[in-house]
């Protein structure tokens, strides 16, 4: 009876594998050759029971990426090699502290009108029931993935008195930056944290492109009173990019109204652009005006701190490892833009799987490089004197005494032990810059520095620290 019931599952196993087999060559020819190696080779065929096809993708970001790129193919891949209508569900592989285990994620089938023509983009206009209100918002976004630094520290907790308490504390709220800093994130995230705490306000996130294109589709089809009638009944309207309505008149005229008919109600406006209220060239100047009335907040790059907490989340979000140099030359280098750090992330990913190689530094060096320009820098033995003096909140001149402080003792050696590995400049010219010492001290505290990095924790982080932002 055994044998015969491992017979059993063995045909089974074989009945699905040989399906997952023909879709992989209709895949085949409808994708370029990277690609399939990458996302479709991997893939495991687990089940095929009750219409449903199971596959098993090795990280959430492999699933992510197939849902975003590639569920259309396989969805009509499915219907032509199986059945119409088969439903496409994914495990995914999990590892953690404990070991492995499997989340599975239902994919639904792809409704397609029996005509084949594509179906009619929905008006917001008609949703004006509460039970079918659609906030835009990416739930994804949230205030315990938007990791608290000192770049962002104030806005972020603007964001959240917000969040407890719309239209009451700041309102407008304008958040300016450059791209990439984490505009888009924060509104979503309170938008989703006032769904949260307030469920009965009616909370809409749009783009001011999509703004724009609603306003013209509205003046095309005779419907702006529908238009204004839906912007004027939303409780939080959160407008992304809104530098993106620069040059288009009509639609600042509308929003201007939208804009002063929210506030007087109390309602919650937040906004966002790439530039400051006052460098809006372009915009009337009585929106203008409006803008800041409220809260401007500027986001800025995010610091060491924030790209380091950034970057274990996406890692470990991902299901991935990568080695100490690896992470440390990631945080160290891409510091302009947080989407920066995903993509690297995800690239990292897409090569290791496609060409089954471990994750090092020669392979993160060659995809940061088509990612952004690596600059050697020029490190003197000065640059690295006025680090280690800024780091410690220390003035430069306090290293050049002869104060047997500990921290300045400290700080003056560490600079020492930096100039050495980082400069080709000889013990004694080291010791002329750092404190005016001779070649012996500048080796005794070489010394002193590995030996407090080999015993000290807390020691070797500062050291480590310092050595990113050098780097940096």
């Amino acid at each position: 009876m055994r044998n015969r019931r491992t017979g059993r599952r063995k045909i089974m196993q074989t009945e699905y594998q040989t399906l997952w087999n023909k879709c992989l060559a209709v895949i085949k020819d409808n994708v370029n050759e990277d690609a399939f190696n990458t996302w479709f080779k991997p893939i495991i065929p687990l089940s095929y029971e009750n219409n449903k096809f199971t596959i098993e993708v090795p990280t959430q970001f492999f699933y992510e990426y197939l849902e975003a790129n590639y569920v259309k193919i396989l969805k009509m891949t499915l219907d032509r090699e199986i059945k119409e209508g088969t439903q496409l569900n994914y495990r995914i592989k999990v590892i953690d502290k404990v070991g492995d285990s499997m989340i599975t994620l239902p994919t639904e089938p792809v409704r397609r009108p029996s005509n084949g023509t594509p179906p009619p983009i929905p008006t917001p206009f008609d949703s004006r029931v509460r039970q079918d209100w659609d906030s835009h918002l990416n739930p994804k976004y949230s205030f315990d993935n938007y990791f608290e630094g000192t770049s962002n520290r104030w806005v972020r907790s603007s964001g959240e008195a917000i969040a407890r308490d719309p239209g009451k504390t700041f309102n407008p709220m304008f958040i300016f930056g450059a791209s990439g800093v984490g505009k888009t994130h924060l509104c979503h995230a309170i938008g989703n944290r006032i769904q949260e705490i307030h469920p009965e306000k009616k909370v809409l996130y749009i783009s001011a492109h999509l703004f724009t294109i609603q306003y013209t589709e509205a003046i095309r089809t005779n419907r702006t009173n529908d238009f204004m009638y839906f912007y004027q009944g939303i409780d939080v309207l959160i407008l992304d990019d809104i530098q993106e309505l620069i040059g288009k008149d009509k639609t600042q005229n509308t929003f201007f109204h939208i804009f002063n008919h929210l506030h007087l109600l109390g309602k919650q406006l937040i906004l966002t652009s790439d530039k400051a209220p006052v460098d809006l060239q372009g915009m009337e100047e009585r929106l203008i005006t409006r803008l800041k009335w409220g809260l401007t907040a500027e986001l800025y790059r995010p610091d060491l701190d924030l790209r380091k907490k950034i970057l274990e989340n996406k890692i470990y979000h991902d299901g991935i490892t990568i080695p100490d140099d690896v992470f440390n030359f990631i945080v160290s280098n891409v510091t302009e833009n947080v989407r920066d750090v995903e993509g690297i992330v995800a690239s990292l990913l897409a090569y290791s799987t496609a060409f089954d190689r471990m994750i090092d530094l020669p392979l993160t060096k060659q995809v940061v490089s088509r990612v952004i320009k690596i600059e050697k820098k020029q490190i003197s033995v000065e640059s690295i004197q006025d680090l280690v003096c800024k780091y410690f909140k220390l003035e430069p001149a306090t290293i050049q005494t002869n104060s047997r402080k500990r921290e300045i003792v400290q700080a003056r050696q560490i600079a020492m032990y930096l100039a050495k590995k980082y400069t080709d400049k000889s013990y004694s010219h080291i010791g002329k810059i750092v404190g005016r010492r001779d070649h012996a001290t500048v080796l005794h505290a070489c010394k002193t520095v590995k030996d407090q990095i080999e015993t000290s924790k807390s020691f070797r982080s500062s050291v480590e620290e310092i050595e990113a932002l050098l780097k940096a």
